[in-house]
C-alpha cells in the first residue's frame, strides 16, 4: 500500500522535515503516527496525500511512485485516499448533506448515487439525523464526524488523519478513534497522525514514531489482535 524508501523532505530555507525515512503499510492496516509538534508528521501525510513530494527518495501507493507521478494524474489518485483535518475545513454556507456530498458532486457522481452515498456515510459516523443542519449548530465533535463521513463518502482505500481528535474532550476522541476502527475493520488502509499516546495505548494498534524528521520506531511488522488479512468487503 504505502512504501517510503530513505524519503528526506527538505523546504526551502533548509528546514528538513523529513530525514532519511523507510516504511512500508501494509494493506488493510491501521497505524498511527506520533512525535513532538514538529516532528514530521504532517509532511509525512501530505506525501502520501500528494500535497508535497520528497526532497530525496522514493515515496509509493500501490507501487505507484509519487515523485514521478504527473501532475494529471494526481486528481484520479487522490479519489482513493480520504484526508481529515483536525480544523473539519467543512462548508459553514451549506447543510451537512451539501458538505459530504461534496466529493461525489466533484467527481460527477449521478443525484440517486450521490443521495445514496451521503446519507450511508452519515449512517456511518452517526448523523443521518443531521443532514439538514447547518455547521454551525452541530459541537465540536459533530463537525469532526461530518469531517469523516466527507472523506470516505467516496469509499476510499486510504484514509489518512492529521491529529483529527486535538480539539475534542477524551470522551469524544475516543468516540472518534473507534470510527476509524471500524472503518478499518471493513477493509480500509488507516494512518492516523496523533498525540493522544494513552488513547493510542488503549487501542493496541501499531505505531511509527518520528523525532526531528528521523524515524525513531517502527513496528508496522508487528502483528496486532485486531488485524483482518486485508479482508475488504467493500460494507461501509
Amino acid at each position: 500500500m504505502i512504501e517510503f524508501h530513505n524519503v528526506t523532505k527538505r523546504y526551502e530555507g533548509g528546514f528538513e522535515a523529513l530525514n532519511n525515512v523507510s516504511l512500508q503499510l501494509d494493506d488493510g492496516q491501521m497505524a498511527f503516527i506520533t512525535g513532538h509538534s514538529g516532528a514530521g508528521k504532517s509532511t509525512l501525510l501530505k506525501i502520501i496525500a500528494l500535497i508535497e513530494k520528497p526532497t530525496r527518495g522514493q515515496a509509493l501507493l500501490n507501487r505507484v511512485n509519487l515523485n514521478t507521478l504527473p501532475r494529471q494524474r494526481i486528481p484520479q489518485l487522490r479519489r482513493n485516499i480520504g484526508i481529515i483535518f483536525q480544523d473539519h475545513q467543512l462548508l459553514f454556507d451549506r447543510p451537512v448533506f451539501d458538505n459530504v456530498a461534496l466529493p461525489l458532486h466533484i467527481q460527477g457522481y449521478r443525484p440517486q448515487e450521490i443521495a445514496k452515498r451521503t446519507r450511508a456515510a452519515l449512517d456511518k459516523v452517526g448523523l443521518l439525523h443531521k443532514e439538514k443542519s447547518m455547521p454551525i449548530t452541530l459541537s465540536g465533535g459533530e463537525q469532526q464526524r461530518v469531517g469523516i463521513a466527507r472523506a470516505v463518502v467516496h469509499k476510499p482505500m486510504l484514509l489518512l488523519a492529521d491529529e483529527p481528535t486535538g480539539n475534542l474532550d477524551p470522551v469524544l476522541s475516543r468516540e472518534i478513534m473507534q470510527i476509524f476502527v471500524d472503518f478499518n475493520q471493513v477493509g480500509v488502509t488507516v494512518l492516523v497522525a496523533s498525540h493522544d499516546l494513552r488513547l493510542i495505548d488503549e487501542l493496541d494498534k501499531p505505531r511509527l514514531t518520528l523525532n526531528g524528521g528521523k524515524l525513531i520506531l517502527n513496528d508496522l511488522n508487528h502483528s496486532d489482535a485486531d488485524q483482518r488479512n486485508g479482508i475488504i468487503d467493500g460494507s461501509y
